[in-house]
């Protein structure tokens, strides 16, 4: 299969690299010149459990390099969605598939917009990443579960395909005919650790020594599990202490929350479209969510004073 990963930062290298080894042509669509290089010239660092390792990737920085693509896996930053989709409308052919990965809720109706929705597919992974370097990253991918599925929750021959395609890499994917719910999942680990360690700078490890932290999380967890329920959207998850342990799950104590390296890379975090959309939610179905408001609030704060000291830096 000819796949392009739309974004290929820690994540869309971890899975970039996985679908390469598996065999398929896998093109690493990324803006940034030295990231794609430093892949061109030595191939992508992968470290991970198993130990470190060179995988000779395709990337780019252009779409027109690429082609059309039988699948566009999109893991660019929420907030850049619309404008790199339409910044990559040169992978698209007559029978292109869009699989948005991101993290949060939101996506799918940006991308419809952009390719149109009969393209769209919609999934949660639990795969980790972290960039260390241009052309290096740490990567988890092994017991890390992916899910995908139809906007309508039918099982078709498409999901099907690409299911096949990613499990035959090495990735653990499931077809989901409750794709909606099964976002709303991933979307409740992101609650319980995401702001938490963007508002303390902790690691996973550090996050979860601390009592009065994990209060916190189970706190704004069992706010967004009230405001999916009166969504009329089905959960697998009913406990706040679910979505808690599964966050760190198989994670080395020192990870960091993709939220968390951005705020370190002094870059605006994907804040709206997690704790975000749990407000957003709460607010059409009437449910309060006081401690994802704060959370959101705090995350806006930090920016708002790293944009400050841009400013300043840049007046000075």
């Amino acid at each position: 299969m000819k796949i392009a990963i739309l974004g290929a930062g820690a994540l869309g290298c971890a899975i970039g690299a996985a679908l390469t080894e598996g065999g398929h042509e896998t093109w690493l669509l990324d803006r940034s010149a030295t990231h794609v290089e430093a892949m061109r010239r030595d191939g992508l660092r992968v470290d991970d459990a198993s130990g470190s390792r060179r995988v000779k990737v395709r990337a780019a920085t252009s779409a027109a390099e690429i082609g059309a693509v039988e699948l566009v896996v999109v893991l660019v930053k929420s907030f850049h969605t619309e404008a790199a989709m339409r910044g990559a409308l040169a992978l698209i052919g007559p029978d292109t598939l869009v699989l948005s990965l991101q993290n949060g809720l939101g996506h799918e109706d940006i991308l419809a917009d952009v390719v149109g929705r009969e393209r769209v597919l919609a999934g949660k992974t639990y795969v980790g990443g972290v960039l260390r370097g241009a052309g290096h990253i740490e990567s988890g991918v092994v017991g890390k579960f992916t899910y995908i599925g139809e906007l309508d929750g039918r099982i078709t021959p498409r999901v099907q395909a690409i299911a096949c395609a990613f499990e035959a890499a090495g990735l653990a994917t499931t077809i989901s005919d409750n794709i909606v719910g099964t976002m709303w999942d991933k979307l409740l680990v992101n609650v319980a650790t995401g702001a938490l360690t963007g508002v303390t700078g902790l690691t996973y490890g550090q996050l979860y020594d601390e009592p009065l932290l994990k209060a916190t999380a189970l706190a704004a967890v069992a706010e967004a599990i009230a405001a999916a329920r009166a969504a009329g959207v089905t959960l697998s998850m009913t406990d706040p202490e679910q979505a808690w342990t599964l966050a760190a799950e198989g994670l080395p104590t020192a990870f960091k929350t993709s939220m968390l390296q951005s705020l370190e890379k002094g870059t605006i975090t994907e804040i709206d479209f997690i704790n975000g959309s749990v407000v957003r939610w709460g607010q059409r179905h009437g449910v309060p969510t006081p401690v994802n408001a704060t959370l959101v609030a705090c995350i806006k704060g930090i920016e708002r004073a790293m944009a400050d000291r841009r400013r300043e830096g840049a007046d000075a």
